[in-house]
């Protein structure tokens, strides 16, 4: 059975920076695309970021383009979101993902989810 453990949320002042990590086990880590989803008060789930197995390839929201950074340790299976610049409107339950089958960013298209991790963005 695949897990997928988030870790690294907290309280953060507007414009700080923020590293929440995901751990997998129980599957091949190194063999799955990857994802960040977040999830605010009262909205939909939404896209953030993604990465492909091998880490080449990485896909950003455009509302975080030059903000956040995806990447991937396949040794310490770990993927990582390294948020810089936060603003209040950052402020979610963001989720880790693995294995889409299909677009990287529908949420449903992936096989694996972990619990979450809340992120909160004073302003």
């Amino acid at each position: 059975q695949v897990q997928l453990v988030e870790s690294g949320g907290g309280l953060v002042q507007a414009g700080g920076s923020l590293r929440v990590s995901c751990e997998v086990s129980g599957g091949t880590f190194g063999s799955y695309g990857m994802g960040w989803f977040r999830q605010g008060a009262g909205k939909e789930r939404e896209f953030v970021a993604a990465i492909s197995a091998s880490g080449g390839s990485t896909f950003l929201d455009d509302s975080v383009k030059g903000r956040f950074t995806i990447s991937r340790d396949n040794a310490k299976n770990t993927m990582y979101l390294q948020m810089n610049n936060l603003k209040a409107e950052d402020t979610a339950v963001y989720f880790c993902a693995g294995d889409p089958d299909g677009s990287w960013r529908r949420w449903d298209d992936y096989s694996f989810w972990g619990q979450g991790t809340q992120v909160t963005v004073s302003s």
